[in-house]
């Protein structure tokens, strides 16, 4: 199934597939943004299936260069999917988890109901 755009409660959202690119790197955030030249696109929802394993590892910076990337050309980031296991296993995780879903810029979201709560509310 490939990336998809679609309209949910207002906002244009990239859904993005499984088994796409990984994005790991701020690399594979440009190659990302790139496909979707042209788009008035406001939200990319990333699958935790499609992010690299160090993304969810806070001291490797990975996260916070990806979402950057991400901002600083305007898009919001939605990580979909179950991050249970890896915030019960890191403090620093767990608090980047609580603040991140606190903003307007940066979700973790379980399943596609609590993107569709969140982005109904904003």
């Amino acid at each position: 199934m490939p990336d998809v755009v679609r309209t949910r409660h207002g906002a244009t959202v990239l859904m993005c597939a499984e088994d796409g690119p990984v994005i790991g790197d701020e690399q594979s955030a440009v190659d990302l943004i790139g496909t979707l030249w042209g788009q008035d696109v406001s939200w990319l929802v990333l699958p935790v299936a499609r992010l690299a394993p160090e993304f969810l590892v806070l001291r490797t910076r990975v996260a916070g260069a990806v979402v950057q990337k991400f901002q600083q050309y305007g898009f919001g980031v939605v990580v979909l999917g179950d991050v249970s296991e890896q915030v019960a296993a890191s403090t620093a995780l767990r608090d980047f988890v609580f603040e991140s879903n606190r903003g307007r810029q940066l979700w973790f979201v379980a399943d596609e109901q609590e993107l569709d709560a969140r982005l109904a509310a904003a």
